[in-house]
């Protein structure tokens, strides 16, 4: 047991992850108010961008920048990490932007943003 909780330990931020994106799923799955469904995709995108983070982070590597200074072995973190969190930052920002502006349109529509009574009036034409 003691040789999992190790592992465990130094894996650590896969582990923070994966329960980020699991409380953002079960906020998605549980509530009905779409404006909490959109905080659940917010936190959902969280966990991937530590994931990444996580992935394209090497113990003792520094940022990418080239320095004709630094020795010729030095050890540079991985970039397509960081570039593919800065593209889904601002995917997740038009995403949310989009998705508050059809919850906007939804309340003026039918006066409520709770998904089952949006449903129920729906279905009663």
């Amino acid at each position: 047991m003691a040789i999992e909780f190790s592992k465990l330990i130094l894996n650590y931020p896969y582990f923070i992850s994966v329960i980020i994106f699991s409380l953002g799923c079960l906020c998605i799955l549980t509530q009905h108010n779409l404006l909490k469904k959109v905080m659940g995709i917010n936190i959902m995108q969280s966990g991937i961008f530590l994931f990444y983070i996580a992935v394209g982070n090497i113990k003792g590597g520094i940022a990418p920048i080239y320095d004709p200074s630094l020795p010729e072995a030095t050890l540079y973190i991985n970039p397509l990490t960081s570039t593919l969190i800065l593209t889904g930052i601002v995917v997740g920002f038009s995403v949310t932007a989009f998705a508050l502006a059809l919850i906007v349109k939804l309340y003026n529509f039918y006066g409520t943003i709770h998904a089952p009574d949006i449903i129920r009036m729906r279905s009663l034409g």
